[in-house]
C-alpha cells in the first residue's frame, strides 16, 4: 500500500466519517467498528469494537501495512474473536481490502477460511471483498464471498475504490433503516457492492404483493451494526 499510502489512509478515515454520520442519521443503529492491519510482522487491531468518534482519524502510523500478507489467519483470529461478542441481533459487516493475495498464513489455510466464512454468513454476517494486484474473481469464490471489487493499483484507483465502498456503505445503512433485519438475512443473493437495483426489485416485488393485498412487512429493526476491516 505504499504508492497509495495518502489515499488508503485518507479513504479509511472517510469510511469513518461516513459510518458516523449514519450513526447520527439513524438513531436506531449503533455503529462499533474494528480495525485490523496485518503483514508478516504481526496481525495488529487498531480498534476494537469501537464507537466512532466525531473528528477521530486514522494516521499513518496507525495503519502501515507492508511486508508479505497473511490474509487467512488475519481473517481467521479477527472473526473467531469478534463472533464471540455477536448477538443474533447484530449486524456484521465485515469488510477486507488488500494489494496482494494470500501468501504468508501458518495458522489457516483456504479451506478453513471458507468453512468459517460460510458460518458467519448463516448467521446474516455480510463479507466484501476488494483487492488488486490479483484475480479478485477467482480469490472471493475461494472463500465463498459473493461480494467483490477490484480497483486499479494507483492514487485515482485508490481513490474511486473508497469512494464507491462509502456509497454502498451509505445505501446498506439506509436499506437497514427502512426494511429491517429480514431484508437482508433472508436475501441470500444479496451482493453489498450491487444492491441498489436488488433493493429496487425488491421494492418492485414488494409493490406487487400489496396491489395483491399480500404486503410484506419487514419485522424489527437491526439494533447494531458492527463494522470490521481487515486491511493490508
Amino acid at each position: 500500500m505504499e504508492m497509495i499510502e495518502k489515499q488508503a489512509v485518507s479513504g479509511l478515515n472517510e469510511t469513518l466519517q461516513t459510518i458516523s454520520n449514519a450513526q447520527r442519521e439513524h438513531a436506531e443503529q449503533q455503529h462499533y467498528v474494528s480495525f485490523v492491519t496485518f503483514n508478516t510482522n504481526g496481525i495488529r487491531t487498531v480498534m476494537d469494537r469501537k464507537e466512532v468518534e466525531a473528528g477521530k482519524t486514522l494516521k499513518w502510523t496507525d495503519y502501515q501495512p507492508d511486508a508479505c500478507t497473511p490474509l487467512f489467519d488475519a481473517m481467521g483470529q479477527s472473526i473467531n474473536r469478534l463472533k464471540k461478542h455477536v448477538t443474533e441481533e447484530d449486524v456484521v459487516l465485515v469488510t477486507i481490502i488488500t494489494d496482494g493475495m494470500e501468501n504468508a498464513s501458518r495458522e489457516y489455510d483456504g479451506r478453513a477460511i471458507k468453512k468459517l466464512v460460510s458460518e458467519m454468513k448463516e448467521r446474516g454476517w455480510v463479507f466484501a471483498y476488494i483487492g488488486t494486484n490479483q484475480d479478485v474473481d477467482a480469490v472471493a469464490d475461494s472463500m465463498g464471498i459473493r461480494s467483490r471489487m477490484n480497483y486499479e493499483y494507483s492514487q485515482t484507483g485508490a481513490e474511486e475504490m473508497f469512494c464507491m465502498e462509502r456509497q454502498c456503505r451509505t445505501a446498506f445503512y439506509d436499506t437497514l433503516s427502512s426494511r429491517g433485519v429480514d431484508a437482508l438475512k433472508k436475501n441470500v443473493n444479496f451482493d453489498f457492492f450491487n444492491s441498489d437495483h436488488e433493493e429496487k426489485k425488491d421494492m418492485a416485488d414488494s409493490s406487487t404483493a400489496e396491489d395483491k393485498g399480500d404486503a410484506h412487512q419487514p419485522i424489527g429493526l437491526w439494533s447494531k451494526v458492527k463494522n470490521y476491516f481487515d486491511t493490508l
